[in-house]
């Protein structure tokens, strides 16, 4: 019997199949690719042409993982982003050798005193300890790594009461911060459920905290655990609105009588975009488009301004009908866009003794679920420029006592936001680093809804991955990581509290190694 007699016909099949059928498929693609009209690469090089556009679809993965090293890649390096994972899931933020910065370039740094201060001098509330879970590493091989989750108690690293900031002290309800950072604005919508829900209780554990709703209303998600809330509205007016969009003062009313709602904020710009949000139609649902009073699946641009106002007199009148019908404190998110505008702010403050309780000023380096290319990389100045210039103004007519600046902008680890209070900011807030204890992974796809960890969309197929009972431990570990880093940074500077860091603490090196204080 030959050896073809012994292949049974099933077999046979199978292999002509397996030769047939790729064959078939390549002479598809070669046929179709050589008469399409679009490409003039496939056009002309069907099969490269293809291979060239499967190599530049996975470019950005091999570059993040391969080929970038580990102080390049853009928003975050690769070196940025383990500073934000790996405090939130291990709660430890050492580090082995040396750091990997580069000290030729120019950069900011902080000075630090001859005579430190010890761990039992610093000004800090530590009584009300913290019950967390940390992961440990039992062992870590080529193709395996084993560790465990435990459970912890941590230390707070909370203002004690005489060092609180204070936001709105003159009103009915003012709002006192035991935190010196919280979470930036990010909306239900923009993430989803499991995201906000994860933050809303991580915060709310690590206690002192807050978090900021974004333009997108208050949600259910947002009140899930004990977080301390502020409540933006933005020109939308969404979560504010009424049906036709004018603003609707019952609602204001309702969210105000919230006890946990502890402030409000008007946005009007932010770092990444000058103007209002954009959130794409398939992340709306039937819950978000009730929450913010619009129509399901249909896509949502929020108006550049707010209608309600468009000059300082207007705006100013229009924050204080919400502090008097709220009795919280009301303050503005903007960008600076150079020393006149901060001036005239600061001046029709002084003039008028109104104004805003709170400055939430974010730099241009700034983040966005989705925003325009042109706007995020050239439209208003960084956060360390905006706020020299926005506590230089406040200063100078006086008016520094009336209002508390909050920063943002990239300040994703202790060095980063001590320089930013150093620098002018009384608190400080942060969005990406929260996404990333929460999972984001910076695949860059937020305004898709195709998010591959489950945190900027409203997929239930992919937010089933972001496991909220496991997420939560991580944002609080990442907050107490941060805190205990401020009052760290400190100490080697030799003050008892971060609160006391001014702009003497920091200077600048050039790329020829000369030192300029910041003051």
């Amino acid at each position: 019997m030959s050896s073809l007699e012994g292949i049974s016909l099933t077999t046979m099949l199978i292999i002509t199949a397996v030769i047939v059928i790729p064959v078939f498929a390549i002479l598809y693609v070669y046929i179709f690719d050589r008469r399409q009209k679009q490409h003039a690469i496939l056009r002309n090089y069907p099969i490269l042409g293809r291979i060239r556009y499967m190599i530049e679809k996975v470019g950005p993965e091999f570059r993040q993982y391969l080929f970038d090293s580990d102080n390049e890649g853009k928003p975050f390096s690769r070196e940025d982003y383990l500073h934000m994972v790996l405090p939130g899931k291990y709660l430890n933020s050492v580090i082995g050798f040396g750091s990997k910065r580069d000290f030729d370039s120019p950069g900011y740094y902080l000075r630090n005193a001859m005579f430190t201060k010890q761990n039992e001098e610093m000004r800090v509330d530590n009584d009300r300890k913290i019950d967390s879970m940390r992961y440990v590493v039992d062992g870590e091989g080529l193709f395996s790594r084993r560790e465990h989750r435990e459970e912890v108690t941590a230390q707070p690293w909370l203002l004690p009461d005489e060092d609180a900031v204070v936001i709105g002290p003159t009103c009915k309800h003012p709002f006192r911060v035991h935190s010196l950072l919280g979470q930036s604005a990010m909306s239900y919508g923009a993430l989803g459920e499991n995201a906000i829900t994860a933050l809303s209780k991580g915060i709310g554990m690590a206690t002192g905290a807050w978090m900021n709703t974004g333009e997108g209303g208050l949600s259910p998600h947002h009140l899930a655990g004990d977080a301390d809330i502020i409540a933006q509205i933005g020109s939308g007016l969404f979560g504010f609105r009424t049906t036709d969009g004018e603003f609707d003062w019952n609602l204001l009313t309702e969210k105000a009588e919230n006890p946990k709602v502890r402030a409000f904020e008007l946005k009007l710009a932010q770092g990444a975009k000058m103007r209002g949000g954009h959130v794409e139609g398939s992340k709306v649902t039937e819950e978000i488009a009730m929450i913010r009073n619009v129509t399901p699946f249909k896509t949502i641009n929020s108006p550049n301004r707010f209608h309600q106002f468009d000059d300082f007199p207007s705006m100013f009148s229009f924050i204080e009908k919400i502090r008097n019908h709220s009795g919280k404190p009301v303050g503005i998110k903007i960008v600076i866009g150079g020393k006149s505008d901060a001036e005239e702010l600061a001046s029709f403050m002084k003039e008028t003794g109104k104004g805003p309780d709170f400055i939430s000023v974010d730099g241009s380096e700034g983040g966005s679920g989705a925003t325009y290319q042109d706007l995020a990389d050239s439209v208003g100045l960084p956060i360390r420029s905006a706020l020299v210039i926005l506590d230089d103004a406040l200063r100078k007519f006086e008016v520094r006592d009336r209002v508390k600046i909050i920063a943002s902008g990239k300040m994703t680890t202790p060095d980063k936001a001590a320089i930013a209070l150093a620098m002018g900011a009384d608190l400080v807030q942060i969005a990406r680093g929260f996404m990333i204890s929460v999972g984001c992974i910076m695949a860059q796809r937020c305004h898709t809804n195709e998010c591959p960890a489950g945190v900027a969309t409203t997929d239930p197929n992919l937010q089933r991955g972001l496991v909220v009972e496991e997420k939560k431990y991580r944002v609080t570990n990442y907050i107490l990581t941060m805190r205990e880093g401020l009052f760290r940074i400190a100490a080697a500077a030799g003050l008892d509290s971060p609160t006391k860091l001014e702009r003497h603490h920091v200077f600048y090196k050039d790329e020829r190694g000369r030192v300029t204080p910041i003051e």
